[in-house]
């Protein structure tokens, strides 16, 4: 049986590759078992993994939760599993870089909204339809997305139901970059790779001081990040001589 979710490791960078893609990707408790493994294995690679990318095999991201699962009633191994996983990989100690084609609809929108960079297609799809199927959400959904585009374009993405395109999701602020079909590989190796030339050290430290002051006042924020900061790399040194050295 094939694995319904991928790890590949390259060159420092780790990609986790949703691949049910006869089933678009729909969201199985196997596959949060899976990926739940794959990010312990990531968070716990720091000197060998220097970023990470999600995406989906085939012709989108994702569909969403697989309803076959929801309407069967299957319960996750662990309670709550599924947010426990997404949020785990939104505190992933490397950057997360979401890489959205097609489809990414509800679920798949709340597990895209964990990555702190999105890149977009020209045609991917954006919807949050929990509406649609009288359910709410359970995996960040009302958290996640305001943080993204602000409490009124969230109230209206959740309210409305409406599809969103590539171009508009970056227009609201929810992508990065959008960019058309056929350079959205190249992007995606664009961006990593700019992630992995910069310091990991520093990465881990700016990801860290994110997360920390997130929703602090200004006054405490900024003494946080003067008194608790991670200080200097352990590859500054080597990185201002070769500077000085072009």
């Amino acid at each position: 049986m094939s694995e319904s979710l991928i790890l590949q490791i390259e060159d420092g960078l780790a990609t986790l590759i949703l691949n049910r893609p006869e089933k678009m990707n729909a969201l199985s408790m196997q596959m949060f078992v899976e990926l739940d493994a794959h990010i312990k294995r990531i968070a716990a690679d720091t000197a060998h993994i220097g970023a990470v990318v999600i995406r989906g095999a085939g012709k989108c991201f994702c569909a969403g939760n697989d309803l076959n699962d929801l309407a069967a009633g299957q319960a996750a191994p662990l309670p709550n599993l599924q947010a426990r996983v997404i949020e785990a990989l939104a505190n992933l100690p490397q950057p997360v870089i979401a890489a959205v084609h097609g489809h990414c609809y509800t679920g798949g929108l709340e597990l895209a909204l964990a990555g702190d960079l999105m890149i977009a297609s020209a045609s991917a799809k954006f919807a949050d339809t929990h509406a649609k199927w009288a359910l709410t959400p359970l995996w960040g959904m009302s958290q996640r997305l305001p943080r993204r585009v602000g409490l009124p374009k969230a109230r209206e993405m959740m309210f409305l139901g409406r599809t969103y395109t590539g171009a508009d999701a970056q227009a609201i602020g929810l992508a990065n970059f959008c960019v058309p079909d056929e350079q959205f590989d190249a992007e995606i190796e664009r961006t990593a790779r700019e992630i992995l030339a910069g310091s990991w050290f520093s990465h881990r430290a700016n990801k860290q001081l994110l997360r920390d002051t997130d929703g602090m006042a200004i006054g405490a924020a900024l003494a946080h990040e003067v008194f608790r900061n991670a200080g200097k790399g352990p590859d500054m040194q080597q990185r201002i001589t070769a500077f000085h050295k072009k």
